[in-house]
């Protein structure tokens, strides 16, 4: 027989053990409340969100590349940057790490009023969305200037050009942001839980009996992660260019990123765990650090698609400079602003090391 009784007392049982969870409350009514707040706001076009585009108008100042310019520019939705005419346009992109660029070609006047055609070319990432939108974009404004042509004839087109010699496809681009997403995942959750674990079970306390010191005992979780991060590089890369063919420029700068992003989030988890009260409270602050990054760094999507505040966010959380260094190195191999990632990556490794050694105790007070 069913007793709605020993239902109702099971149920009841149930709620309080679930209730006292704060892991379980957070992913259950905090964290789909996160991700909608992230998203909402991702992709809510609030804020200055024009994508950054620099344009070399090789037709001199003449008023039809001129007046094809402010068309562009008045859509709103693009952020120019003019370059001169003089620069390698694509070593100009490579050099600034940047995918999106449109080349206005000489005779560009001459050709639109004596109806010869005239070919724009657009330079994107296959792989973005913000190339997708400058493409349209572009495109809607060469239709528009050939509405308003000589009896409506059609004189201006554009053909689209990646920034390399080769094409490149979504999974190279995915490539770079799932290490990034290995090097802060394994890290941060194993060491906010074992950091954690050991404080309340008391095994920090019998570790500092042994000759093991605590910053020997943090170095050997950094040289386990590092090199958990060296095979899983392999294994991702491995599998993307043998599964689907991808293109990926290895060189010797993507080893800083390999060793400084274990070096970091193993320091960041420890932290965590240790200036935490219980397991419950490490889990739930160490998801609130690793989610956002995970979103607002550019593993999934481009930064560049965000809206400005959040690009400011973005530009402060670590994650980020280790994703844009291996896209530096790996796609557009602009070492100089790799070298830049790699020096923020250093200074903030070794701020929270230090933090992470300063708050870490053997045994509690």
């Amino acid at each position: 027989m069913v007793s709605p009784r020993r239902i109702k007392a099971d149920l009841t049982a149930f709620a309080r053990g679930y209730t006292r969870s704060r892991v379980g409350l957070f992913f259950s009514l905090a964290f789909p409340i996160i991700l909608i707040l992230l998203f909402g706001a991702i992709f809510s076009g609030s804020g200055n969100s024009a994508v950054p585009v620099y344009v070399q108008n090789q037709d001199g100042s003449s008023p039809g590349s001129m007046a094809f310019i402010q068309a562009l520019n008045s859509t709103g939705s693009l952020q120019l940057t003019l370059v001169d005419s003089s620069q390698n346009f694509t070593q100009y992109l490579l050099a600034h790490s940047i995918s999106d660029g449109i080349v206005i070609p000489a005779g560009f006047q001459a050709g639109y009023l004596s109806r010869t055609p005239v070919t724009v070319t657009i330079y994107g990432d296959p792989a973005s969305t913000t190339s997708q939108a400058v493409f349209g974009i572009t495109e809607g404004v060469i239709n528009g200037f050939n509405l308003r042509a000589v009896n409506g004839s059609a004189t201006l087109e554009a053909q689209q050009l990646t920034v390399n010699a080769q094409s490149y496809k979504y999974i190279d681009f995915l490539i770079p942001g799932m290490i990034g997403f290995a090097i802060l995942i394994s890290p941060m959750f194993a060491l906010v839980n074992v950091s954690s674990q050991y404080k309340r079970d008391k095994i920090f306390k019998q570790l500092s009996l042994t000759p093991l010191t605590k910053t020997e005992w943090l170095i050997a979780k950094i040289l386990f992660y590092f090199i958990l991060t060296i095979i899983s590089f392999f294994l991702m890369t491995g599998f993307g260019i043998f599964a689907f063919g991808a293109h990926i420029g290895f060189s010797i700068w993507i080893l800083p990123f390999l060793l400084l992003g274990p070096f970091l989030f193993v320091s960041l988890g420890m932290l965590v765990g240790t200036v935490s009260n219980s397991v419950e409270s490490a889990a739930v602050v160490g998801n609130l650090i690793t989610f956002p990054m995970m979103f607002l760094s550019g593993t999934f999507f481009p930064v560049s698609t965000m809206p400005a505040y959040l690009q400011n966010v973005a530009h402060v959380l670590p994650l980020f400079y280790v994703i844009d260094g291996l896209n530096n190195v790996m796609i557009y191999g602009n070492i100089s602003a790799a070298l830049v990632d790699i020096a923020v990556l250093i200074v903030a490794s070794l701020v929270v090391f230090a933090l992470a050694v300063r708050f870490f105790k053997w045994r509690e007070d």
